[in-house]
């Protein structure tokens, strides 16, 4: 039986995760279909594009990424100091280049004057903002819903994308961490769809 993800990311034990996501119903993450021809490398820019876009918006520093043809490993590290560091005005504009938030964020966003109970309303909803910022199921859930979403409507389907909740091990020291990083930047090699890493 799996864990809750709150038992399995502990920020006061590491900041340091591998994560790692697979395709469901033999679908193609990015490669070439060599029963239909087709091919699907596209689909490694939209991950690396996702990617580089959320750790501009997310204290989550990516410390190494592969993009198989059914998968996708990320090595992150979570910044949770740089967040703490944030004003409030900068954890509502991060956030809302993700969603649109609330009512109360946008009006205060816009400098709309509001009273001192909306504006502790506003501070309690930056503070669930700011945490968010700094968890690695969020920041793997930005990435996949909007990649499953742009897949089943390129491949015209509906229903899951992703086999299922992401896969994640807490990299405890050094050397940890600088294993699994070569075992993700050697995994395309392994694969021979890459000459080096």
């Amino acid at each position: 039986m799996t864990s809750p993800r709150k038992q399995q990311i502990s920020l006061a034990d590491t900041p340091y995760y591998h994560c790692m996501t697979r395709c469901v119903r033999r679908a193609f993450l990015c490669g070439e279909d060599k029963h239909s021809g087709q091919s699907f490398e596209h689909r490694r820019g939209w991950i690396e594009d996702k990617l580089h876009f959320l750790t501009t918006v997310f204290a989550i520093e990516m410390c190494a990424y592969a993009v198989m043809s059914n998968h996708y490993h990320v090595v992150v590290f979570v910044d949770e100091d740089k967040a703490k560091q944030w004003s409030m005005n900068e954890v509502l504009e991060r956030w809302h280049r993700l969603h649109k938030g609330t009512l109360l964020t946008q009006q205060y966003l816009n400098g709309d004057t509001l009273a001192e109970p909306l504006l502790d309303m506003v501070n309690t909803t930056a503070d669930i903002y700011r945490q968010r910022l700094i968890d690695v199921s969020w920041f793997m859930r930005e990435i996949n819903e909007k990649i499953a979403r742009q897949a089943n409507q390129e491949d015209d389907c509906k229903g899951r994308f992703w086999e299922a909740r992401f896969k994640s091990q807490a990299l405890l020291d050094e050397t940890a961490l600088v294993a699994c990083m070569a075992y993700v930047d050697l995994n395309p090699v392994r694969a021979n769809i890459a000459d080096t890493p």
